[in-house]
């Protein structure tokens, strides 16, 4: 862990002080594995506006899976709290948010886990790695309507995004870029870390990055969205939160047009 970055205690307190608090959110472990004598846990909350038993659009929120990236951890609380803010907002939603996916790399302040491999590049290719092993198990059995993970960049100097899955998804994009804007610039470059990119958007990915099982059908829509890792943290977490409300707006919307059709 970085001097400067909070413990893990301190990363996860806002979201398990409202857990505590709040009869929207709960919270409860993914699972646990050991690093010689240390233990390790992937945090996991669930947030739902009433206990009504109904049919509910799932979204699984997905942060920090590179260990340095603590922005996306922090953004996720705060969504949480402008959530309790504004009833109207998650209705309809349950939401899967994983806070910490990489606890080792975490505190070692690095993008690796302990085992020294970038975690993001191990899904879906038979990874022993725990982390993955428990993530993948998750995506198997939630059938996520909709995957988001959050993301810095440190060769970047504005917000961007990834595209996959389902065809709707550049649509739920676009909007979210142009809320975050109200905190950080959009990276308008016509190649960002690597890809061809329009608008800040970019449809295609690295190989083995945290997504929906392949055989999934229907496909989810799948958005990663990335800040600069140089800008202010707080406008990081600005930015994440202010993309993630456009998304859950505009998501609800599209599917209620669909169902007028």
């Amino acid at each position: 862990m970085t001097p400067s970055a909070p413990s893990i205690e301190e990363l996860l307190l806002p979201l398990l002080v409202r857990a505590g608090q709040s009869d929207t959110l709960r919270a409860d472990s993914l699972g646990l594995w050991h690093v010689g004598e240390e233990r390790f846990w992937l945090p996991r909350f669930v947030f739902q506006r009433t206990s009504v038993v109904k049919p509910r659009i799932t979204l699984g929120l997905f942060a920090c899976i590179h260990g340095d990236e603590p922005a996306g951890a922090l953004a996720l609380g705060d969504l949480v709290q402008a959530l309790d803010e504004n009833p109207g907002m998650g209705r309809e939603y349950q939401l899967w948010i994983y806070p910490l996916c990489n606890p080792t790399g975490y505190l070692a302040g690095t993008r690796h886990c302990a085992a020294g491999k970038d975690l993001n590049r191990e899904f879906w290719k038979g990874s022993g790695e725990p982390e993955v092993v428990l993530l993948e198990k998750e995506l198997r059995s939630k059938k996520f309507d909709g995957i988001i993970s959050l993301h810095t960049d440190d060769t970047s100097d504005g917000v961007y995004g990834f595209v996959r899955g389902a065809t709707l998804t550049e649509h739920l994009l676009k909007p979210a870029l142009a809320a975050a804007e109200e905190a950080l610039p959009r990276n308008q470059k016509a190649q960002i870390d690597g890809f061809h990119a329009v608008d800040g958007i970019i449809r295609s990915a690295y190989d083995g990055i945290l997504c929906a099982p392949p055989e999934t059908r229907p496909a989810p829509f799948e958005i990663i969205l990335e800040t600069p890792h140089h800008a202010c943290v707080s406008l990081q977490r600005q930015a994440f939160v202010l993309a993630l409300k456009a998304i859950l707006v505009e998501y609800r919307r599209m599917l209620s047009f669909a169902a007028n059709i």
